[in-house]
């Protein structure tokens, strides 16, 4: 019967409620469009691995829609009674298996059988794995695929020369071994190779050393099949001989040039060719290949011919012939897999190779059996995590609770003293930065790191608080979802404004930075600046000095002098007297201000001031609250590999559970008094009392009183006037007169 389905709204999401596997079993049918997510990786989801292996069925690393669906139907049509779904258990009631998973019930039976206990009525995921785990201890797979550990002597030594002849196979614990189609095509091989060796006598007429005759004979065959060519085409066409001399200019031409001289002697026969067809060892010409060919008459052609002088076209033929063959040979032995074992090839007996195939089909004999208890092993984890995945992937409500994980969630950054509760994994900083710097929201990246060594990156958004606070290389420290404690450091900063103040003050910190930077330039190139006129005046004075003692104490009437020049505007003096006509242009403009001030009120001046920031403030916070409006958490998870359909609004609320500044015990007090003053008070009594300067700081700050007050005596004045604070007189004498018309 279908069920009713409940929509709720989680922060602005709407999603669909799944209470139960009852309900899962009708929600799994809704539109792909109104599922949260359509796809999610493997990694960085905090459940069992396995379960995660048996949902993804094409083992991509992904998990999409219809392997869901698939994994819900596979649960509801082996389960009548879904209460341990529900309460997500790891122990499975055998009478809630429906009658297609009977099978599976028979597989707990020999489980439990195998365990001996007393309580059949029920059996955990612990126990299936571990009666799994003895299974494999014993190398019973199921697979057909024998390791040779569980073999006994001297089928153990075969075994391992047999896999050492083919590519590896394992098991399903992961240990290479051997199967039968290993087992097959070793046979074959034999078969093939001890026929290859039988013709080894007829073929090998060389002797031992045939092979490496055969590779000397390929090795000079370009020369001499040349040179025997070359004798045929003199014994058709005798003139041709004159065509195979150089040329007297080429030689000449060749002789200043050691490169060409060998190219041109290259090009010579290896002897004078004849129109027989014989090659006469004691005629070789001294060209590049002498020795070659020298050193192939000694060792290949005179024990194969046995004649010491010469070498004829037929028995050359016949040599090549036979190379060839021999090569051939050669080839197919070495390509055989068995090449290695050719020497113990003869020797294997048949029944130790019979053995070998019992085992392998023994095991295989256990493979419906074994592959139930995988099944019965997936119906347990889809029970105990089937319904908590598709309350993270159809709908995510605990990403909006306080008092459970969802499932993409890496653990709690405690950083500045705040709590940052959202994290998730990120292995590819670069791209996943990229996309969340295209939203408003302001996301750390933080490299986590255990003593162990064992260290991953998460990306964490900021909520509440001040963006600035949060800088590169600040530390902290990071809980995991198993309340497991790393150290943490933040690796980069997707800045933007976390708070609508933070969006309003933003501009006059901005402004603020900008002119304490100026400021500390202008200051450096001031002092830069004096330090050179005074490196320059320090030069200049010591060459007039120096020049004065160089100077004869009679010296001869000197030419008349020129002019003296313009005065010099370096030095401290020229210093001096711009900054005296800077000082006197500033005083100017100040003076200019104070007069246009004078003549405004207090309640002006104050309007005035609060227009300006009130011009500077509303704009930027209206941007940022247009920001704040659009904050997101689907780039964040998006970023990570999940694809959504729902954008996750970041709203007021939701920030407030993300990130948070928890408050004092609630039965705790708080001590007013400042400990480091009593802490001050014993060290000044050990320390020399410093003179202080009261008198001069009690000047400075009356002077800057009565500055200010001058400035606004005016309002001051005709305010305490208009209250009646003063007399007449006094006002009279105080406030300038206006002249009647």
């Amino acid at each position: 019967m279908a069920r009713h389905l409940v929509y709720r709204r989680y922060g602005g999401s709407l999603q669909v409620s799944i209470p139960s596997f009852e309900v899962l079993t009708e929600a799994i049918h809704i539109p792909e469009t109104q599922w949260l997510a359509t796809a999610c990786p493997v990694e960085g989801l905090n459940c069992d691995r396995r379960f995660l292996e048996f949902l993804d069925t094409d083992r991509n690393g992904r998990i999409r829609v219809m392997e869901v669906r698939a994994a819900v139907e596979t649960t509801a049509k082996w389960l009548k009674s879904y209460q341990g779904v529900n309460d997500a258990s790891d122990v499975l009631v055998l009478d809630a298996l429906s009658d297609e998973g009977q099978k599976l019930r028979a597989a707990a039976d020999t489980l439990l059988d195998t365990l001996k206990v007393e309580d059949r009525s029920r059996i955990s995921l612990a126990q299936v794995r571990a009666s799994e785990q003895s299974f494999r201890g014993s190398g019973q797979n199921g697979d057909g695929i024998v390791a040779p550990a569980f073999l006994a002597e001297p089928l153990r030594s075969l075994a391992l020369a047999i896999m050492a002849s083919f590519p590896e196979v394992k098991n399903r614990a992961g240990q290479p071994g051997i199967d039968l189609p290993t087992l097959q095509r070793f046979r074959e091989e034999r078969g093939v190779l001890l026929g290859h060796l039988s013709g080894k006598d007829a073929l090998l007429a060389w002797g031992p050393q045939s092979v490496e005759r055969a590779r000397r004979v390929q090795e000079i065959r370009p020369l001499l099949d040349t040179y025997f060519l070359q004798c045929r085409l003199i014994a058709a066409q005798p003139e041709a001989v004159t065509s195979l001399k150089l040329e007297a200019t080429r030689v000449q031409g060749a002789l200043g040039d050691l490169q060409s001289l060998s190219r041109v002697v290259a090009e010579l026969p290896v002897a004078p060719p004849e129109p027989g067809g014989v090659l006469r060892w004691s005629r070789l010409y001294r060209g590049p290949a002498f020795e070659r060919l020298e050193n192939f008459r000694k060792d290949v052609a005179l024990p194969i011919t046995n004649d010491l002088a010469t070498l004829t076209d037929a028995a050359w033929r016949d040599m090549t012939a036979r190379a060839d063959a021999i090569l051939a040979w050669q080839a197919r032995l070495d390509a055989s897999p068995l090449r290695a074992q050719v020497d113990a090839l003869a020797a294997v007996p048949e029944s130790q190779l019979d053995a070998i195939e019992a085992a392998c089909r023994a095991d295989l004999a256990l493979k419906e059996r074994l592959d139930t208890v995988v099944e019965l092993e997936r119906l347990m984890l889809y029970q105990r995590w089937l319904l908590a995945f598709a309350n993270n992937f159809i709908s995510m409500p605990d990403l909006y609770q306080t008092k459970r994980r969802a499932l993409m969630e890496k653990g709690t950054l405690i950083l500045g003293g705040r709590r940052y509760r959202l994290s998730v994994l990120v292995k590819d900083r670069a791209a996943h930065s990229a996309l969340t710097s295209q939203g408003t929201t302001c996301t750390l990246y933080v490299q986590v790191v255990s003593k162990e060594g064992e260290q991953f990156e998460v990306a964490v958004p900021a909520t509440r608080g001040r963006s600035t606070e949060l800088t590169v290389g600040k530390r902290g420290i990071f809980y995991d979802v198993d309340h497991r404690e790393f150290d943490a450091v933040v690796t980069q900063v997707v800045r933007q404004p976390v708070s609508l103040w933070e969006s309003m003050t933003m501009p006059f910190e901005r402004i603020g930075k900008f002119i304490s930077q100026k400021v500390e330039s202008l200051a450096a190139s001031g002092e830069q600046s004096l330090d050179a006129s005074l490196e320059k005046s320090f030069v200049q004075g010591s060459e007039v000095a120096n020049a004065a003692v160089a100077a004869p104490a009679t010296a001869p009437t000197a030419p008349k002098a020129p002019p003296a020049p313009p005065p010099s505007v370096t030095g401290p003096g020229g210093f001096l007297a711009a900054g005296g006509i800077a000082l006197a242009a500033v005083g100017s403009s100040l003076a200019f201000i104070v007069s246009q001030v004078r003549s405004l009120t207090l309640f002006n001046v104050l309007s005035a001031v609060l227009l300006a920031i009130a011009v500077v403030m509303l704009p930027s916070g209206l941007l940022g609250w247009l920001k704040l409006r659009k904050r997101n958490l689907a780039l964040l998870l998006e970023g990570s590999g999940w694809a959504l359909n729902d954008g996750l609004k970041l709203t007021r609320d939701l920030a407030a559970i993300i990130t948070r500044r928890p408050r004092l015990p609630k039965h705790a007090t708080v001590d007013r008094v400042d400990v480091l003053r009593s802490a001050l008070v014993s060290v000044h009594e050990d320390d020399e009392e410093e003179p202080r300067q009261w008198g001069v700081w009690t000047v400075v700050i009356l002077v800057a009183v009565f500055a200010l007050l001058w400035q606004v005596r005016e309002p001051l004045s005709r305010e305490a006037c208009k209250r009646g604070w003063l007399p007449r007189s006094a006002c009279e004498s105080l406030l300038p007169q206006t002249p009647r018309p």
